[in-house]
């Protein structure tokens, strides 16, 4: 049977996936519902009786878009495939099913509760609950070996965008497979973002051209989101400048000669600490990280540390032949305890790690991420911003644009979710501080002597015997 199909590279790399969890997703126009259903059907073709379930948040949605279009190119003909408009599912010669259906609440779940899938499609999945996300994995099993997965298209924005890009984009790259262990269960996935642009689809670049002019007029929000699939920009984002392709980079070995800080914030629930590099143009690289505790949403160890469990974990992480220009710490560090009248910060210097005091203003630190964050141009005439993160600072990358206005003062940022604001706290208090850049390097001078070996400075260094006399 010849299909006559015709995918783009990307709508290929999402068929030929094979990640228990996928996300197609990025900017409007990159062709991922019509990969969705080009990947069912390859799906219904291959596995004979398999069953899939292909989900829009409403019914007309449904009905617009995924019903709509794959009624063009599905192989209506010869009664390899129909469709049933009042059950809204899809029946293949070879005995596969494909359901079309739509959640219009959280409760609407339940009526898959005895259901079971082979394959679950999500289209554009920011649109619906975790929840939703959740309960309907569980639908997915069956006694046969056909592979199970769940497979979602969307676009940055939406009641789901935080949990979205938690899930697929915070966990690492794109387009590489990424083990995860579940927290609660123990039980290991595999997931793979794959994003999407507007130019990977050239169809719609040949039938309508100026489709990416009419994105472009849109607000800068917008624009963002939907022309280049930006999935670090929201409604009410405090740091609207971070963008990934800008802040973040590969890590590289840093030069002896940069100056190292390290700064922290500290409490028993949580230790969020950066080490940052200064370079002789005064530029920083945030380098390495930890991010260990109880609200860390991330299962780490759960339990926080008592402080000189806490000092040996920051030693831990800090080679012996690494130089430590300075030390930071927030003020509330100093604070005596009423039971044993040591401060925090002496006892992190009983174990060896001795703190200077960072600045505690919250509205004039932000201010300092914010010039820290900003494009100016370097010795080459580039725009380039003053903090460059390694993309190994996964917490950093993940909190830093996730953080939210104060809705009582739009000059700081907000205190919920807490878990959030550990590792962007850690860095106010780096770029409130006063640091210097390292020194420039200066060429070692050379003396004659030093063209000769041990030997040949030996009493004759220049082996003139008795034609020269030292005096």
């Amino acid at each position: 049977m010849d299909l006559n199909l015709t995918v783009t590279a990307k709508q290929k790399q999402f068929i030929k996936a094979t990640a228990d969890e996928v996300l197609f997703g990025g900017a409007a126009g990159g062709g991922k519902s019509r990969g969705q259903l080009t990947d069912a059907l390859l799906y219904a073709l291959k596995y004979p009786g398999s069953k899939q379930l292909i989900l829009r948040r409403t019914f007309p949605d449904l009905e617009r878009s995924l019903i709509r279009e794959h009624l063009s190119f599905y192989p209506l003909k010869g009664k390899i495939y129909t469709y049933n408009s009042s059950t809204h599912r899809g029946q293949f010669k070879n005995g596969s099913t494909l359901d079309f259906g739509y959640l219009d609440s959280e409760m609407d779940v339940y009526q898959y509760q005895g259901a079971e899938y082979d394959t679950i499609r999500f289209d554009e999945l920011t649109q619906f609950t975790e929840y939703m996300y959740l309960y309907l994995i569980s639908r997915l099993r069956g006694v046969n070996d056909y592979p199970k997965q769940v497979k979602s298209s969307a676009n940055p924005g939406g009641i789901g965008h935080a949990w979205v890009k938690e899930r697929f984009i915070d966990i690492g790259p794109p387009d590489e497979v990424h083990s995860v262990t579940d927290q609660q269960s123990g039980t290991q996935s595999t997931r793979l973002f794959i994003p999407s642009r507007v130019t990977d689809n050239s169809a719609l670049m040949q039938s309508d051209p100026d489709y990416i002019k009419r994105l472009e007029r849109l607000p800068e929000k917008e624009r963002r989101a939907l022309l280049y699939g930006d999935w670090d920009l929201f409604e009410g984002q405090f740091f609207s400048e971070f963008r990934r392709e800008v802040h973040v980079c590969e890590p590289f070995p840093i030069p002896a000669h940069w100056r190292r800080y390290v700064v922290i914030d500290y409490g028993m629930d949580m230790l969020a600490g950066l080490w940052i590099a200064v370079n002789e143009q005064g530029r920083a690289w945030a380098y390495r990280e930890v991010y260990e505790g109880r609200d860390n949403g991330k299962g780490k160890d759960g339990k926080g540390h008592i402080v000189r469990d806490a000092a040996a974990r920051l030693k831990a992480l800090t080679p012996a032949d690494e130089q430590i220009y300075c030390w930071l710490a927030p003020p509330d560090l100093w604070g005596r305890n009423k039971d044993t009248g040591k401060s925090t910060a002496e006892i992190f210097a009983e174990s060896g790690i001795y703190f200077e005091k960072a600045s505690a203003s919250r509205v004039d630190g932000w201010r300092a991420v914010h010039e820290w964050l900003a494009l100016n141009k370097d010795e080459q005439g580039n725009m380039v911003p003053g903090l460059m993160i390694f993309s190994t600072c996964t917490n950093l990358i993940r909190t830093l644009p996730a953080v939210q206005f104060d809705p009582k003062n739009s000059e700081d940022v907000a205190n919920e979710p807490h878990e959030l604001t550990h590792a962007p706290d850690a860095l106010r208090y780096f770029c409130a501080s006063w640091t210097s850049p390292a020194e420039q390097q200066k060429e070692e001078k050379k003396t004659i002597f030093d063209y000769f070996t041990d030997d040949d400075q030996q009493g004759d260094p220049l082996g003139w015997g008795d034609e020269i006399h030292v005096i």
